[in-house]
C-alpha cells in the first residue's frame, strides 16, 4: 500500500524488515525506522547493516512520531500493534500525521475504535485489504488526511457501525478474505449465544446475550452488503 517513490517512516519498526524490503525492491528511495525501545532498534540497525542499506535507512529512537519533523516523510507506517496504541500514536502526533501524503495502518485489535477515530478526526480510508495467515486475519488500510469527508453524511447509523467494524473499503470491494472472516465470526457468535442460553438467567447473562445479538446483527448486515456487491458484479 505504500506509494512508490515516497519517503517512509516506519513507526514501531521492530527488526526493520519492512523498510529493508521496500528499499531492496526499490519501491521507496529511503526510510526512517523508528522504535520506542532500544533493543528492537539495535536489531534493526544490525539488519540494515547486514544488507548494506545504512545510506538509505536511518534509525531513530522515538515514542511514536515525536522525533519526526513535519514534512520529513511522505508516508507513515504504523503496523503490528494494538488499536489503542495506534490511536495513541496518531493523537500524540496529529500535526505530523496530518501533514503526510498517506498513512498505512495495520492495527491488531479494536479496529472499530481505530476506524471511528479516523472518521471523527478527518482521515479518509482510501484503500483496505485483508490477508489470512495461519488462520488469523490481518486487515490493513491506507488513510489520507482530508478537510472534509462528505461520504458519511448520507449513510444510515447501522451502516456506519458496520463500516467501522468491518471496513468501508473491504465491504465496498467485496473482499474475499472478509467474506471468510464473517462466516467464521457468525459461527463463533452463534455458538456463544447457544452457550449463554444454557446459563441461568441473570442481569449479566441478559446483557451479554444482547451484546452478542447486536454483533450477529452487524455481522449479517455486513454480509448483506457484501452479497449485494457480489450480485451487482462490482
Amino acid at each position: 500500500m505504500v506509494t512508490p517513490g515516497n519517503v517512509l517512516a516506519d513507526v514501531g519498526t521492530d527488526h526493520g524488515y519492512v523498510p529493508i524490503s521496500l528499499v531492496q525492491r526499490k519501491k521507496i528511495p529511503r526510510a526512517i525506522a523508528m522504535d520506542i525501545n532500544k533493543g528492537p532498534l539495535k536489531r534493526a540497525c544490525e539488519h540494515i547493516a547486514e544488507f548494506q542499506l545504512e545510506e538509505f535507512i536511518e534509525t531513530r529512537l522515538s515514542d511514536g512520531v515525536k522525533k519526526l519533523e513535519v514534512g520529513e516523510v511522505d508516508s507513515i507506517l504504523i503496523a503490528g500493534m494494538g488499536g489503542e496504541l495506534v490511536i495513541h500514536i496518531l493523537s500524540g502526533g496529529m500535526e505530523v500525521c496530518r501533514n503526510v501524503k498517506e498513512l498505512i495502518l495495520q492495527p491488531q485489535s479494536e479496529l472499530e475504535k481505530v476506524r471511528q477515530f479516523l472518521r471523527e478526526n478527518k482521515f479518509k480510508i482510501v484503500d483496505e485489504d485483508m490477508v489470512i495467515e495461519d488462520g488469523k486475519y490481518y486487515p490493513m488500510m491506507k488513510v489520507v488526511p482530508v478537510e472534509e469527508d462528505e461520504f458519511w453524511g448520507n449513510i444510515p447509523e447501522e451502516a456506519i457501525r458496520a463500516c467501522d467494524m468491518y471496513g468501508p473499503m473491504l465491504l465496498k470491494n467485496g473482499n474475499p478474505s472478509l467474506r471468510k472472516f464473517l462466516v467464521k465470526q457468525h459461527k463463533q457468535l452463534e455458538k456463544i449465544l447457544k452457550e449463554l442460553e444454557k446459563q441461568p438467567e441473570s442481569k449479566k447473562i441478559a446483557k451479554r446475550k444482547q451484546e452478542v445479538l447486536e454483533e450477529i446483527s452487524l455481522n449479517e448486515s455486513a454480509y448483506t452488503i457484501l452479497g449485494a456487491i457480489k450480485n451487482a458484479g462490482i
